[in-house]
């Protein structure tokens, strides 16, 4: 394996950064997850977009420009000879002083590491997963915009460690309204009578590469879609359900809250997505 670092390229045991670096020691910095499929980076400029949006939001000056950004991502899967994988992109504020200051950290950090990923077991995506309702609310846009993907995901773990304890792999967050947004690391859809509905992005969700893949898809299959707010009777009553994200891809919910979505197995129309989905990655 070789990770890139500002530059360089080194092994898994000599990729190294300062224990005075701000997305260390203050969650200070950003990222984003990309996917390699049969050697092509799927849709390379549309998270480096996101990644230089979120930059700007935080004020965060990435030391060089999305073209060369793109190049580094390119030449880190090059190095790594892999053709299926799953690629990391961290920008961090840099090193600097003890102290939130950022104005101590005079230069970011780019980091790059391809690797294998596997969000879930690959016979779940047959059988579907079971997921719960958190108590855990997400973080409201006014205080945070959650479009920014940033390295603090303390709000996600909290919620995915009340999945674990309730023996499911995955949790939905709700908003302090009650509203549906997303889940820990993926965003949600639910289908009824024959609409696809995903929680609309002003009620504070990350809008996932992958999610708009679905919602195009859908448009191309004729599958009529809104952007909607949902609530956990929406979801109590889906006739399906299922998750997207960047690791996860698209994988059915099969119960909510031990409630049994539909018939209790993954349906039709999300099986019909999935399918057209692994058709246009690998097109």
């Amino acid at each position: 394996m070789k990770i890139y670092i500002d530059g360089g390229f080194f092994d898994r045991e000599e990729a190294k950064i300062s224990v005075f670096d701000h997305g260390l020691l203050y969650g200070d910095g950003i990222f984003e997850g990309i996917r390699l499929y049969g050697g092509k980076i799927y849709k390379l400029q549309e998270h480096i977009s996101r990644l230089f949006q979120s930059a700007r939001a935080l004020n965060l000056s990435i030391p060089m420009d999305e073209d060369g950004m793109c190049r580094a991502v390119q030449e880190t899967v090059d190095r790594n000879e892999k053709t299926d994988a799953y690629i990391r992109l961290v920008v961090t504020r840099g090193k600097g002083n003890l102290g939130i200051d950022p104005s101590s950290c005079p230069v970011p950090s780019v980091i790059i590491i391809v690797d294998d990923i596997s969000m879930y077991p690959r016979e779940l995506y047959e059988k579907g997963i079971p997921v719960i309702t958190a108590g855990t609310r997400r973080l409201s846009p006014d205080i945070f915009d959650p479009r920014v993907k940033s390295l603090n995901y303390l709000t996600n773990i909290m919620a995915k460690m009340e999945a674990r304890a309730a023996g499911c792999l995955e949790a939905v967050l709700l908003n302090r309204d009650g509203y549906v947004t997303e889940c820990t690391a993926d965003n949600i859809f639910i289908i009824r009578e024959g609409k696809l509905i995903t929680p609309a992005p002003w009620l504070g969700i990350l809008e996932g590469v992958t999610r708009a893949s679905v919602l195009e898809l859908a448009g191309e299959l004729g599958i009529s879609y809104e952007e909607s707010t949902l609530t956990r009777y929406d979801l109590y009553i889906a006739d399906e359900c299922f998750l997207t994200g960047t690791g996860a891809e698209i994988i059915p919910v099969v119960t909510i809250d031990s409630r049994p979505v539909g018939n209790g197995s993954p349906g039709d129309l999300t099986l019909s997505l999935r399918e057209a989905f692994t058709k246009k990655v690998y097109a």
